[in-house]
């Protein structure tokens, strides 16, 4: 058995979303430690900047392109600036996700700020997919990875536009692995338990650490890497193949708000 190449990206360029911090700038690390060209994509440009800079620094390539997932001229510009730079795309990490953390009770939310959340989470999901298909075809090589979420399969209160968006980012993906799989595009979810990233810090307590850890058996809560890691295993070719699974990076347990 050959094992050189099970995680050799060289040649191999990937576009992450939401990649400036968290999860997404842990995922960029790591594919860019292991030979891909990486584009730091994310609304916030300096920092995405910055995480370019440091995965230059390490001796890896990357740009970063600026992008609002829920504009579709971004989304457009985003790919055609990937291909200008780097002339393939192999990878996507849909990183990007928004709403959640006990902050859409029916009572207070309206239509609107729920329709956007799955602007957000879902429709940017499966636009970039349809956009980045063509050329991983054309490449020979296709991994897109969806990032959803515990709270998919979860059941919380004030959270239902972002449990229900993650949800169907899970069965979207099954789905697709059908329609991308004869191009050799395969196409997996990735759902994180309870991680230390900044969203999860403006609302974790100490108390509320404790109490997650309770139905926990790996008794600490996430870091970035935990979840770059099954990014990882996803975006190279030891799991070309494995497509339409969701895999859950929690502890082997679960996190909610309200425990």
């Amino acid at each position: 058995m050959d094992t050189s190449k099970f995680f050799d990206l060289k040649g191999k360029t990937a576009i992450v979303t939401g990649g400036a911090n968290g999860i997404g700038k842990a995922s960029c690390e790591i594919l860019a430690a292991f030979g891909a060209n990486v584009v730091v994509s994310d609304y916030n440009l300096e920092d995405a900047k910055k995480t370019s800079k440091e995965i230059n620094g390490n001796g890896g390539k990357s740009i970063a392109i600026d992008c609002d997932v829920t504009k579709d001229e971004a989304l457009v510009n985003l790919v055609d600036k990937t291909m200008a730079e780097f002339g393939s795309i192999e990878i996507l990490v849909n990183n990007v996700g928004g709403g959640g953390a006990g902050k859409e009770s029916p009572y207070d939310i309206d239509v609107e700020q729920f329709k956007k959340v799955f602007e957000m989470n879902v429709f940017s999901m499966w636009r970039l997919c349809q956009l980045v298909a063509p050329h991983m075809e054309k490449a020979g090589y296709g991994s897109i990875i969806n990032m959803s979420s515990m709270a998919s399969i979860n059941k919380s209160p004030a959270i239902s536009a972002y449990a229900s968006s993650k949800a169907a980012i899970n069965h979207m993906t099954r789905n697709l692995a059908f329609d991308y799989g004869p191009a050799n595009i395969r196409i997996n979810a990735i759902g994180p338990g309870a991680t230390k990233t900044h969203a999860l810090s403006t609302v974790l307590t100490p108390e509320l650490e404790k109490a997650m850890l309770k139905h926990t058996p790996i008794k600490r809560l996430g870091e970035a890497e935990d979840i770059a890691g099954a990014v990882l295993y996803f975006a190279a070719p030891i799991s070309s193949w494995t497509s339409g699974q969701v895999i859950f990076v929690n502890g082997g347990g679960e996190q909610t708000l309200d425990m």
